[in-house]
């Protein structure tokens, strides 16, 4: 499987994020494409205001497969190694999941007071479609 992994670039939570699902993954299943890089985006229909729902994970051998915020996270933790073990756990926990996701809805709608911004775009050398692959 390939993944594509949209991310707000600006942001430093969102890049630490990426930079360590990297070191994890050295690119052998997920490419990396900030929002704001919206030319590369905009072939599969992603918009910036979709963007701004949370990061996006697109299964780019089936694109119409897509999860967005904690279902995107959830996603990637179940196709790392043992990581489907924490993905069940924190999903079969009651209210867990319901909790998880009203603090990623606060955490991604101040994550930039939270976390700061970044002043240039992050670009993953692992760079989905957009030709920067490391």
């Amino acid at each position: 499987m390939n993944y594509q992994v949209i991310y707000d670039g600006n942001c430093n939570l969102c890049v630490t994020f990426v930079q360590l699902l990297e070191s994890f993954d050295k690119g052998q299943m997920f490419r990396y494409i900030p929002m704001q890089d919206q030319a590369t985006l905009a072939p599969w229909g992603i918009t910036s205001q979709e963007c701004e729902l949370g990061v996006i994970l697109l299964d780019a051998d089936q694109p119409e497969r897509r999860w967005q915020g904690t279902a995107a996270i959830e996603e990637i933790g179940r196709v790392l190694p043992l990581g489907n073990l924490f993905v069940e756990a924190y999903r079969g926990l009651p209210g867990v999941k319901w909790v998880g996701d009203r603090i990623y809805e606060q955490v991604r709608d101040n994550r930039y007071a939270l976390f700061g911004k970044r002043q240039s775009t992050y670009n993953s050398p692992y760079c989905g479609e957009c030709g920067r692959q490391g």
